[in-house]
């Protein structure tokens, strides 16, 4: 695995932080609401750089490669940090899909690791 994965895996953990932070946004108010707009300011912009930063370089991922991978990194990050943070429902067929798209993300990579 080359340094730009290593990158954009970072990037799209950063993504689920920067999501993770609106959610506690809308349940704080007055300096936590504001601590937590400062995550996401500096979650969202750390994020974007290591995207950026991915495509670029000796071994740059495809623009498309990247941002599906970030982008479902992201999503697979918010979706568990909201199980365990939001308590939100643990159901079969949330789990299957996300596995899905798990499958669908290392696809992706290995597709793009042989171009």
């Amino acid at each position: 695995m080359n340094i730009n994965w290593i990158i954009l895996i970072i990037g799209g953990v950063f993504e689920s932080i920067f999501a993770m932070s609106l959610g506690k946004m809308q349940q704080t108010s007055g300096k936590e609401m504001w601590l937590w707009l400062a995550i996401f300011l500096a979650s969202v912009s750390l994020s974007m750089f290591l995207l950026f930063k991915s495509m670029g370089g000796s071994h740059p991922i495809p623009t498309g490669t990247a941002y599906a991978v970030w982008a479902g990194i992201g999503a697979v990050g918010t979706v568990v940090l909201s199980i365990l943070v939001f308590r939100e429902p643990v159901t079969f067929w949330r789990i299957f899909f996300l596995s899905t798209l798990i499958i669908s993300i290392v696809g992706l990579q290995f597709t793009s690791a042989h171009h």
